[in-house]
């Protein structure tokens, strides 16, 4: 049996102890990993929960994230619950198994802490990796802080288990923002977290000796696109699935959370869009910029998949200017995250102008002072009727200005 030990109603975590400590209260059967800064403690301290007798799970060191995932679609095959976490250059060695595990549809949770990727070698956080894994085919949940990465990883098995649902779910956090950084955190008793995650409920085709079946298997032009077709499919009608079980941890704990949440949008004439820890120095600097007469707003992506296409599109109807913040490099590209809203947008009658900040690389800070120069540029769109700057921009770059993507709708 499992040994208990009872939590405070406040804890000072980091964000790694925090998803460490899902872990554990979800009584996961398995977690395969390899240690990689800055996700190393989340494995770690799972690791040691299984080693001081505090839980009945197997924890298995690999010699590779490749094995590591490959190791957790065999335990999650099986039928049991199966949990890690990975980053950075750990996460693009495990991108070609990540693509096994949605395509057989195994409930597997991963904790990415995200992390630039080389070259230049960086340890510090950025959204490269994030974006990487976002054509896999898993759904990815955002974290903006400790306590959102401890709650999102319990609801994240109550997602992917669901026999509606059957897809292997990513929970991001900010490296070292999020990861190294104690803060208070209001975590579930144990027996309420383990009575809200329930016990995994395999479905009937799941291996077994004593009824073999092939995972896997080579489909060509015949069938592949069938099975693409009907995962994609998939993703898309977790939609209810995910609301439902945000609506429930709700009733449980009084925390909210919205695959899309906006923050005075009501009356916004500007807005940033953003995701992880960004979302809470915007909302700061969205407070200074309404005191100052500016009609700040903020919007924040906490599904990233599937993405809330229709729900942005109305958050953002009455919006004239928009900063789609996008913390990863696009190589010749408008960013990522960019694309997704503008697609978004495309179908708005409204259709507000949208400008691409890549910020914070590496780890660079991006201030509340750097946030209000994009809300004040915003609102010089909104006045002109125009982007006044380039299209794209790398806000807080050191020497001179690069000049990327212009307009020229002046």
């Amino acid at each position: 049996m499992a040994v208990e030990f009872e939590v405070n109603k406040r804890e000072v975590w980091d964000g790694n102890y925090a998803a460490s400590q899902a872990l554990r209260q979800a009584d996961v059967d398995v977690v395969v990993a390899y240690p990689i800064t800055p996700s190393t403690p989340i494995v770690e301290n799972y690791g040691s929960y299984v080693g001081n007798g505090y839980i009945d799970g197997e924890f298995i060191m690999v010699e590779s994230e490749h094995a590591a995932m490959s190791g957790c679609i065999g335990a999650s095959a099986s039928g049991g619950r199966v949990a890690t976490a990975t980053s950075s250059q750990g996460f693009a060695l495990m991108v070609e198994v990540l693509y096994q595990a949605s395509g057989m549809r195994l409930p597997i949770i991963l904790n990415v802490v995200n992390r630039a990727l080389a070259a230049p070698l960086n340890v510090r956080g950025d959204h490269a990796d994030m974006y990487l894994g976002r054509d896999s085919g898993w759904i990815q949940f955002a974290a903006f802080n400790a306590q959102e990465a401890y709650d999102l990883a319990l609801m994240a098995f109550r997602v992917a288990e669901h026999h509606d649902v059957r897809l292997p779910t990513m929970i991001h956090q900010d490296g070292f923002i999020t990861s190294h950084t104690a803060q208070n955190v209001y975590p579930l008793s144990n027996e309420v977290a383990a009575k809200f995650v329930g016990v995994i409920d395999p479905i009937d085709d799941m291996l077994d000796f004593s009824k073999p079946v092939t995972y896997g298997a080579q489909t060509e032009e015949d069938w592949h696109f069938e099975h693409k077709a009907k995962q994609h499919k998939a993703i898309i009608d977790s939609v209810p699935v995910i609301d439902a079980i945000f609506a429930e941890f709700k009733e449980l704990s009084g925390r909210e959370y919205k695959r899309i949440e906006s923050y005075d949008m009501e009356d916004a004439d500007v807005c940033v869009i953003g995701l992880g820890t960004t979302v809470e120095s915007a909302r700061v600097a969205a407070k200074e910029m309404r005191a100052e007469g500016v009609k700040a707003g903020v919007v924040a992506i906490r599904c990233f998949r599937p993405f809330p296409y229709e729900e942005l599109r109305t958050v953002l109807e009455n919006c004239k200017s928009i900063a789609v913040t996008d913390r990863s490099s696009p190589g010749g590209a408008m960013g990522a995250f960019y694309n997704e809203v503008a697609a978004a947008m495309m179908t708005s009658q409204s259709r507000p102008l949208v400008t691409n900040y890549i910020y914070g690389l590496g780890g660079r800070d991006i201030s509340i002072e750097n946030l209000k120069e994009i809300f004040k540029e915003q609102q010089a769109n909104a006045d002109a009727g125009y982007i006044t700057t380039d299209i794209q921009q790398f806000t807080n770059l050191r020497g001179p200005k690069l000049s990327f993507f212009k307009t020229d709708r002046s």
